[in-house]
């Protein structure tokens, strides 16, 4: 078994100050997404763990890419047929984590979910290449397949059937917005004395902001 006791870093790269934050976590996440989204090191800015509350009481994680975001929430799409899907209809709640270790930084989402209005699902849907379109149609998502030769032919098929057709979204593909109502900024620090902001959604819906020891 290999010691892992001894792997470590500083992190040192940036602080997070109370003076310099937003009272709005919407946009304080819009500011460390552009800066996250400019940064070399970072190849995919947008892509989030998901975790959703499964019927055996345990959780499960998965990347998904973030589409869009709004001062309302946090919009992605997915099949509605999978794990993730079927846990959403169950809970309709979720965790979203962002971690972008070459800005040292993480922001964890709790939030309230439900599907986007059908329409939205149709443009994103159709803003999307058609390879795409049709993996979409073709994968039964989390679902049991004999093997990959399975979706081989089934994509074959499709390609022949929409050759010169539009492909229409299936109606079990759509989009989520995830509504927070708790967000933590988590920003690396020396000492392991990393930096915690956290804002909780009132009944008046303004956001109380507290530091968490790290």
């Amino acid at each position: 078994m290999e010691n892992l006791h001894d792997k470590r870093k500083v992190y040192n790269k940036a602080e997070l100050l109370e003076s310099q934050i937003k009272e709005n976590p919407l946009e304080q996440f819009r500011d460390w997404f552009m800066e996250a989204d400019e940064n070399p090191a970072i190849s995919e800015a947008n892509a989030m763990a998901v975790s959703t509350l499964e019927n055996d009481g345990c959780p499960r994680t998965r990347i998904v890419l973030l589409k869009a975001y709004t001062y309302e929430g946090f919009i992605f799409y997915t099949n509605y047929d999978s794990r993730k899907g079927r846990a959403l209809e169950e809970t309709h709640k979720a965790c979203l984590h962002f971690f972008w270790p070459g800005m040292e930084r993480q922001i964890t989402i709790k939030a309230n979910v439900e599907k986007v209005a059908a329409n939205l699902s149709d443009g994103y849907f159709h803003s999307r290449p058609k390879g795409s379109q049709l993996g979409a149609v073709v994968s039964p998502q989390s679902s049991v397949i004999p093997d990959r030769n399975f979706l081989e032919v089934r994509l074959k098929n499709l390609e022949e059937e929409y050759k010169d057709t539009e492909v229409p979204r299936p109606q079990n593909w759509g989009g989520y917005i995830a509504k927070p109502y708790e967000i933590e900024f988590w920003q690396g620090r020396p000492n392991r004395l990393h930096d915690r902001i956290i804002y909780e959604l009132q009944p008046d819906f303004n956001w109380q902001i507290a530091r968490l020891a790290p």
